[in-house]
């Protein structure tokens, strides 16, 4: 039975279309036609296996460069380890006394120092008791790497939320050392308040900072607002309405970014240059389209590589990762999705800076997806609102 199949979009602005060809004749797992050369390995095929269940809400999955041990966060604040393919009873972290975790609200991911190794420090974003954004540091204890100590914490990062909803809710190192904080527009149906447009809020934005130089923390000098009056200088990229996930990949030099949409569509974006000051378009478009209107301005505006529609085909992207691992033969340079209401896990590769070889994946039901996680190794998990966390491994 094949892996995948096809998905075919509507060009230049990628809608999806109903129909789904079946493609019985190529070899499962296959992304297209096979390589004219079959003299290297072969392509292999992909099944889920289960790593870790009973988890409350796990949302992200991590680990330092590496690391064999896997670390999940659970919404409701805490970070759970899994060694030697068990779950530890002993939570890594249990910060839930100072979480807010109703809805969209809650611990919602962390992340290694990339000198983590050497320094022991990781950061975790959460929403604070009062429903506003934190990022705090910690450090490992002294005397068990498979615990935290909870009295290291610092605050570095606050941003009062305005509503409930849209917080974003993930940072993650580039490949540049510093560290990237992904923010909603603040909430409200159709942005309100104009946070999106408007680089006088952080709302709305990817900021990237600086975690080894100032206190609490740096700004870059070639952050690309930087001296600009009229913008904060934390901010890298603009015009988000929810990027509850994104992803670099250091190969294609990239960052992917999946934007939860309002009404209409689910968009994939990828800046391929890792250049600053990109604006992702909303509140002015969602996806490809104008949001609530019939004719906008575009000019200056990045154009999804990727949308679906929203209703028909799901309800709130997740963003996953460029495959870079070494046990799955074929995959390389492959990106996969989904989405959370949807269940569906889907894929494509970037060339020429459009999404080709569109494939949905049959890999059994595995409920709602929450997020995708990459451990240190490169190797890819997907995360279940069923509390299970499942790891994609050539079935061979």
């Amino acid at each position: 039975m094949p892996r995948f199949t096809p998905v075919t979009h509507a060009l230049p602005v990628l809608l999806y279309i109903a129909a789904i060809a079946a493609c019985n004749e190529s070899p499962a797992g296959v992304q297209g036609d096979p390589p004219a050369d079959t003299s290297g390995p072969p392509i292999d095929e992909v099944e889920l296996i289960g790593v870790a269940s009973g988890l409350s809400s796990p949302v992200h999955l991590t680990a330092p460069v590496g690391d064999s041990r896997l670390f999940i966060v659970e919404k409701v604040g805490r970070v759970r380890i899994v060694s030697g393919g068990q779950l530890l009873n002993t939570p890594f972290l249990d910060v839930s006394s100072l979480v807010s975790n109703g809805g969209e609200q809650g611990l919602l991911s962390m992340a290694f120092h990339p000198d983590y190794a050497s320094n022991g420090y990781f950061y975790i974003y959460y929403t604070d008791n009062n429903g506003d954004t934190r990022v705090a540091r910690y450090s490992v204890s002294a005397g068990n790497a498979n615990v935290a100590d909870p009295t290291s914490d610092k605050v570095i990062f606050a941003l009062p939320q305005p509503y409930g909803n849209h917080n974003g809710g993930l940072i993650a190192f580039g490949t540049d050392g510093m560290l990237y904080i992904g923010l909603g527009d603040g909430g409200g149906g159709g942005d309100p308040d104009g946070h999106g447009q408007n680089l006088g809020t952080l709302l709305g934005s990817l900021l990237r900072i600086d975690v080894d130089s100032g206190d609490p923390y740096g700004i870059p000098a070639d952050n690309p607002f930087v001296g600009n009056a009229a913008a904060l200088d934390e901010i890298w990229a603009y015009g988000l309405r929810n990027p509850w996930r994104y992803s670099f990949d250091a190969e294609q030099g990239a960052i992917y970014i999946a934007d939860v949409g309002q009404n209409d569509w689910e968009e994939i974006n990828v800046e391929s240059d890792m250049v600053g000051g990109v604006n992702y378009g909303w509140n002015v478009m969602e996806g490809a389209s104008c949001f609530n209107a019939a004719s906008c301005n575009q000019s200056g505006l990045h154009i999804p590589v990727l949308e679906y529609a929203n209703g028909s085909e799901g309800c709130a992207v997740v963003g996953g990762f460029v495959y870079r691992g070494d046990a799955i033969n074929g995959l390389g340079g492959t990106y996969f999705y989904s989405d959370n209401c949807a269940g569906w896990i889907r894929s494509f590769d970037l060339e020429f800076g459009q999404a080709a070889r569109l494939s949905q994946w049959d890999l059994g039901n595995i409920g709602n997806v929450l997020s995708f996680g990459e451990d240190g190794e490169g190797e890819l998990y997907v995360l279940s609102a069923n509390g299970n966390v499942y790891k994609f491994v050539a079935d061979r």
